[in-house]
């Protein structure tokens, strides 16, 4: 199978005719504001670490300029020339945004000497490029204090960028963040972290090749960097509205928004500059209500009343918002506009989704039906770049009724592999169901073909002609998308079929992040990687003694699951691992054996086979699981 990318099928292309025609492209006031405020590029701008290796370059989107060709969505297009716009830009005298040099922005925020940085982007090498190019033009100002707006890693991932974890302990920075932060940014990174980056392989489009047939940008920002992930734990915690602090003469003023683009998320207003910084909850597209790297669904209703919230709050006297993400909006009647479309977008979906559902639609159903008011259509902040309105909609359903749709054929299906094989069979075998594929294909029908030869590759993975048509077929669908994660999750299908796996270039599961897990969250980490049938049989029982902070868990391995208790036991455990907290997940990291305990200073005592034992059980994701494929 040739690894040449295919041009635009006429069907796609009179798609983007119809697109260009009925958007109103003539609208040119975001590229103004993406391009208000500039001070200076890196050239050239790419970041490596230190072994030398490339882990971002903004210069490889270079090619997005005029036209968008035949082979990618016209408002994607131009969705992805705005978000490659890069640079140090001034927002207001006294804040700065450094934006493309990572998916998200880092702020800058000048107090009386030094300067507070509200989120970090997601790698080292990226957090400290923006700083150098921050103080290359605005000074050398001291770090005094830092903001995570949310819980993703790219908003805190790069902090060892500009500061360090002993400037933090001594007291000479802060780093501020909302409720349930640690937790949430530590969970959703390890528990399922696995699955999760290996779906954000696809999602991301990092690994994919740059170019009008390739990739063009996520729609949030172009990629995500694949440099090293950091994380130094908050030292003070903002839990209620209205919340005030002042750091070096910046007032910063707190919105608590749990639960909606992230479980622990917040918006910062300064009064002092009428500058809102909306966090992820308000950007220049239709954001995830669940992303489709995988998450928990997000709460629309939740998100809608906060940003009227936000408005009741703020919106008399803000005189620009800017975001983790896109570009600023600037002056109060425009701030209020684009803050209440919004408002109006998430409040809409949700509601008419409900209606829906009411009157017995299921997911798909509604995707289908549910249409904008021409108000949001024409709005394109409001478009699906990131979040679709299809795959949002199925969210709202699966928030409220779950995976079931009610039908009892759906209850009990076969896995894809085992109906896959009763399809084919059904439909006359492989070669005469390619054969009416083509013809699908040909008339331009490539969600059904997506369909049916998905059947076909699951049934016979080695089936060339089906492998191939099924490739071509995911990158007209990738052409023909607005969403730049559809994009992406069709092209990257069609690079594993054509030219097999490209891995997982981004893992947030580091060392930093690891360290953070409380010793519950460590042990449930554990548990899940539990192979519960390999451990049937196996009876263990540790007690884990941790000397600097005065507590004792007994760890019981049995019916082949991984439990804990803080409660004192009244039989004796089979050893005992007395250690720290600090050295107990370095442990976990570097595998619990008995020259790494002796190593950390730690000491077990008792029966030295439970460690391998529990060792022997334990099963750890595969980090480059097939998609496309059954294998």
């Amino acid at each position: 199978m040739t690894a040449t990318p295919k041009p635009a099928s006429e069907s796609v292309v009179r798609q983007h005719q119809a697109l260009l025609e009925r958007l109103p492209f003539s609208d040119t006031q975001d590229f103004e504001d993406a391009t208000r405020g500039l001070i200076a590029r890196r050239t050239p701008n790419a970041v490596t670490a230190a072994d030398g290796t490339v882990v971002w370059d903004n210069d490889t989107y270079a090619f997005l300029d005029g036209d968008a060709p035949d082979t990618v969505n016209p408002s994607l297009w131009r969705q992805s020339r705005l978000a490659s716009i890069d640079g140090l830009f001034e927002v207001v005298p006294g804040i700065y945004q450094v934006r493309g040099l990572d998916l998200s922005n880092t702020s800058f925020i000048e107090g009386d000497e030094g300067v507070v940085v509200v989120d970090t982007l997601l790698s080292v090498e990226t957090g400290r490029a923006a700083l150098e190019l921050y103080r290359q033009h605005r000074g050398d100002r001291p770090i005094k204090a830092i903001i995570y707006t949310h819980s993703h890693a790219d908003h805190f991932g790069g902090v060892k960028g500009f500061v360090t974890q002993e400037e933090v302990d001594d007291g000479r920075v802060k780093i501020f963040a909302p409720e349930g932060f640690v937790e949430h940014a530590v969970s959703e990174n390890v528990y399922a972290g696995t699955a999760m980056n290996r779906r954000a392989a696809y999602m991301y489009g990092a690994a994919l090749a740059r170019g009008p047939r390739g990739h063009v940008g996520a729609g949030l920002g172009q990629t995500i960097s694949t440099g090293t992930v950091s994380l130094i734990a908050p030292t003070d915690i903002i839990t209620t509205t209205g919340h005030e602090e002042t750091i070096d003469g910046v007032r910063m003023v707190f919105q608590m928004a749990p639960d909606t683009e992230a479980p622990s998320e917040m918006l910062v207003y300064f009064p002092d500059f009428k500058a809102l910084c909306a966090a992820e909850d308000a950007t220049h597209t239709f954001h995830n209500l669940l992303t489709l790297r995988g998450a928990v669904v997000r709460d629309p209703h939740g998100w809608a009343n906060y940003i009227t919230e936000t408005i009741d709050l703020f919106g008399a006297d803000a005189e620009v918002v800017f975001a983790s993400h896109h570009w600023p909006t600037w002056d109060n009647a425009r701030v209020r506009g684009f803050l209440s479309t919004q408002r109006d977008l998430y409040a809409y979906v949700h509601d008419q989704t409900l209606r829906l559902m009411n009157k017995g639609l299921t997911g798909p159903e509604i995707a289908e039906e549910i249409q904008l008011p021409p108000s949001l259509e024409n709005a394109w902040s409001a478009h699906g770049y990131y979040g679709s309105v299809s795959h949002n909609v199925k969210a709202i359903y699966q928030r409220y009724l779950g995976w079931f749709d009610g039908n009892p054929a759906s209850l009990w299906e076969h896995t894809p592999v085992e109906q896959s094989k009763r399809y084919v069979e059904f439909m006359g075998g492989a070669d005469a169901v390619v054969a009416k594929a083509r013809d699908s294909f040909e008339a331009g029908d490539f969600r059904w073909v997506a369909q049916v030869l998905n059947h076909v590759v699951f049934a016979q993975p080695d089936h060339a002609n089906a492998r191939e048509l099924l490739a071509d077929t995911y990158e007209q669908l990738g052409y023909g998308a607005e969403n730049g994660p559809w994009r992406s999750f069709y092209l990257s299908g069609t690079t594993e079929l054509r030219e097999g796996q490209f891995g997982t270039p981004t893992e947030t599961t580091a060392p930093d992040v690891i360290n953070q897990l409380s010793p519950t969250m460590l042990f449930d980490a554990i548990a899940i990687q539990v192979n519960g049938p390999k451990a049937w049989d196996e009876r263990i029982a540790i007690d884990v003694v941790l000397t600097d902070t005065d507590q004792r868990y007994r760890l019981t391995l049995a019916n082949g699951v991984l439990t804990y208790s803080g409660r004192p036991q009244q039989d004796a455990a089979d050893a005992t691992l007395t250690t720290t907290s600090r050295a107990l997940p370095l442990l976990v990291l570097g595998g619990l054996s008995a020259e790494r305990i002796a190593d950390s200073g730690s000491e077990l005592v008792g029966d030295s086979s439970v460690l391998r034992r529990l060792v022997a059980v334990l099963d750890p994701g595969d980090k480059d699981f097939a998609i496309v494929t059954p294998e």
